[in-house]
C-alpha cells in the first residue's frame, strides 16, 4: 500500500497528528488559508455573473502550495484534515482545487486531536461538504461587498485608512449607543441608611427604603434614634445553585476575561495551542452538549476525585436560536488530566475548562438563605431594616469550581421578639450611576444575544476595533475614541438600515438576500 498525504492547518497540529497516524502517512500543514480574494473589489467578485468570487493564491503561501502539490504527486491519496468548521471546510476545498488533476481527495474531520479520534476519522473519510464551504464563501463575499465598499466611502468622506465591516460596524455601534446613554444620563440623588445594632455582638442592618427626599431621611433618622428596635421575623429558605453548562466559544472568552484577565484574542490563541496539543476539544463551537463517552469519562473522574455523592448526570440544550451545534462543547480530551499546557497561560485556561466541564456533571450546591427583619418603633410610616446571610449546606459542583463559591455571610444569632440595642444610625448620600461601559466579556455577551457574528469571530472583531483606534481598553473596560464616534455616526447616518441586527443575522444564514441588498447599497453610493 502506498503512502497517503494528510493535510492539516498548522505545523503544531501536524506534529501532534504525526504521532498517531504511523509511517504510511505524510503529514503537512497548509498554515491556514492558501487562497483569498484579491484586494481590489472589482477583481474579486463578478457581481453581474451572480457574485462569482475570483480567488488568487496568497503571495506568502506560494511555496506551501508547491510543496503540497509535489507531495500529492508522490502519494496515492490526499486526506484533508483541516479544522471541523466552515473555515476548515473552505480551506480543504481550496487545497483540493489546486491539487494535480486526477488526485484522489477525501475529507476527514475530528473534534479532538487524540489517537482514538484521529484514527477513527481516517476510517470514515467523506467528501467536502459543499454547503459548509459555500456558507464560508457567502460570508467572505458579503464581507468584501459590504466592508470594502463602505470602507472606501469612509476614506473619501471621513479620513483615509479607516474601515467598516459587516460585523465590525454593528459592534462599534453597540458600544457607541452605550456611550451616548452615559453622556445623556441625568443622575438622581438618594440616600442609603444603615444602623449598627447589638445583641450579644454588634452587627449592621440596612433600611429597606432608599429615600430620595432629605425630609424623608430626617424622619427615618429621628424615629430610629428614639424608637425601640425589635426583631420582627426571621425567614430561612433552602435554595440550590445548579452548575452551568460546559464552555462554548463565547462563554469561554467571557470567563477567561473575567477570571484570568485574558483578552478574547489571547484566550483563543491559547485555546488553539491546547487543542493542537490534544488537550481540549475544538474551541470554536456554540454547542453545550458533551458526547455520551465524554459524560461517562467525566462521571468516572467525579466519583474518583470527589465521591459518588457529587455526581449527577446532566444534559444541556443550547438556548441560542442561531446556534448550529456542529461540535461538542469545549472540554478536556481526558478528564483524568487535571493539569495540561506548556506555559502559564495554557495551564490556567486548561484548568478553567476542566473545572467547568467537571462541574457540569455534578450535583447542585445546597444553600440556606436567611433574612432577619427588624421593626423600629410604632410609627407605621417607618420602613423596616434587615440583614441577609447565606450558608452553604452542601458544596456540590462548587467542589470542582471553588472560584464560583460565594463566601458564607454570617447572620447574627437572634430570635423573633428580641430587642436590639441601637449603637448608631447613619445616612449616606449617593447618586444613581449611568450604565457601565462594555468590557470585552460584556460586548461578546451582547453580540451573542443579538445574533451578530459567530463565536469564532468575536476575538477578531474586538481586536480590529482596537487596532483601528475606534476603542481603547483601560483595565477591562472599552472606551470609544473620537475616531470611533465619527465613524460610527457616519455609518449609522448613511447606512443604518444595512447594519441592523436583523440584517447581520440574516446574512449569516442566507446569501440569497445579497443580490437585492447590494443593488440598494450601490444606489446609496451613487
Amino acid at each position: 500500500m502506498g503512502k497517503k498525504l494528510l493535510i492539516v492547518e498548522s505545523p503544531a497540529k501536524a506534529k501532534t497528528v504525526s504521532k498517531y497516524v504511523g509511517p504510511d502517512f505524510i503529514v503537512k500543514a497548509s498554515v491556514g488559508h492558501i487562497r483569498d480574494l484579491p484586494k481590489s473589489g472589482k477583481d474579486a467578485i463578478d457581481i453581474d455573473a451572480g457574485f462569482v468570487p475570483h480567488y488568487v493564491i496568497s503571495p506568502d503561501k506560494k511555496k506551501v502550495v508547491k510543496e503540497i502539490q509535489a507531495a500529492a504527486k508522490s502519494t496515492d491519496e490526499v486526506l484533508l484534515a483541516t479544522d471541523p468548521d466552515r473555515e476548515g471546510e473552505a480551506i480543504a476545498w481550496h487545497i483540493a482545487e489546486l491539487l494535480p488533476k486526477g488526485t484522489k481527495v477525501k475529507r476527514v474531520s475530528y473534534n479532538e486531536i487524540t489517537e482514538e479520534a484521529v484514527r477513527n476519522a481516517l476510517k470514515h473519510p467523506r467528501d467536502i461538504d459543499t454547503n459548509l464551504r459555500k456558507a464560508q464563501e457567502a460570508r467572505r463575499v458579503l464581507d468584501r461587498l459590504f466592508g470594502y465598499g463602505l470602507s472606501a466611502l469612509i476614506w473619501k468622506k471621513v479620513r483615509y485608512g479607516l474601515s467598516a465591516g459587516r460585523v465590525q460596524s454593528p459592534a462599534l455601534r453597540i458600544i457607541m449607543e452605550r456611550e451616548r446613554e452615559i453622556r445623556s444620563f441625568n443622575p438622581l440623588t438618594f440616600w442609603t441608611i444603615t444602623a449598627d445594632v447589638e445583641k450579644n455582638k454588634v452587627f449592621q442592618i440596612i433600611c429597606a427604603e432608599e429615600p430620595t427626599e432629605r425630609s424623608r431621611v430626617d424622619m427615618i433618622l429621628e424615629e430610629g434614634e428614639k424608637g425601640v428596635w425589635v426583631v420582627g421575623e426571621i425567614k430561612e429558605t433552602k435554595a440550590k445553585r445548579s452548575p452551568r453548562p460546559p464552555f462554548i466559544t463565547s462563554t469561554l472568552q467571557q470567563a477567561a476575561s473575567t477570571r484570568l484577565g485574558f483578552s478574547p484574542s489571547r484566550t483563543m490563541g491559547t485555546a488553539q495551542k491546547l487543542y493542537e496539543a490534544g488537550h481540549i476539544t475544538y474551541m470554536r463551537t456554540d454547542s453545550v452538549a458533551m458526547s455520551s463517552s465524554a459524560t461517562d469519562a467525566c462521571e468516572k473522574e467525579v466519583k474518583k476525585i470527589f465521591g459518588d455523592q457529587y455526581h449527577e448526570k446532566r444534559a444541556y440544550k443550547t438556548k441560542s436560536k442561531n446556534a448550529q451545534e456542529a461540535h461538542e462543547a469545549i472540554r478536556p480530551t481526558y478528564f483524568s488530566k487535571q493539569e495540561a499546557g506548556s506555559n502559564s497561560d495554557q495551564k490556567r485556561l486548561y484548568q478553567l475548562i476542566w473545572q467547568r466541564a467537571m462541574a457540569s456533571q455534578m450535583t447542585d450546591a445546597g444553600l440556606l438563605k436567611t433574612k432577619v427583619l427588624v421593626k423600629v418603633g410604632e410609627n407605621p410610616d417607618m420602613p423596616r431594616f434587615s440583614v441577609n446571610g447565606n450558608r452553604i449546606l452542601f458544596d456540590g459542583w462548587l467542589k470542582a469550581d471553588p472560584a464560583s463559591r460565594k463566601d458564607d455571610i454570617e447572620v447574627p444569632e437572634v430570635a423573633e421578639g428580641d430587642t436590639l440595642n441601637l449603637k448608631k444610625i447613619h445616612a449616606e448620600e449617593k447618586q444613581t450611576q449611568p450604565p457601565s461601559r462594555y468590557s470585552e466579556a460584556g460586548i461578546i455577551k451582547e453580540l451573542e444575544k443579538r445574533g451578530i457574528g459567530r463565536p469564532s469571530t468575536y476575538a477578531s472583531i474586538i481586536k480590529t476595533l482596537q487596532d483601528r483606534g475606534y476603542v481603547e481598553k483601560e483595565g477591562r473596560t472599552l472606551f470609544p475614541t473620537d475616531t470611533g464616534d465619527v465613524v460610527s455616526s457616519f455609518v449609522e447616518k448613511n447606512f443604518g438600515e444595512y447594519i441592523s441586527d436583523s440584517f447581520t443575522a440574516d446574512m449569516e444564514n442566507e446569501l440569497d438576500d445579497i443580490a437585492e441588498g447590494n443593488r440598494e447599497y450601490e444606489k446609496t453610493l451613487k
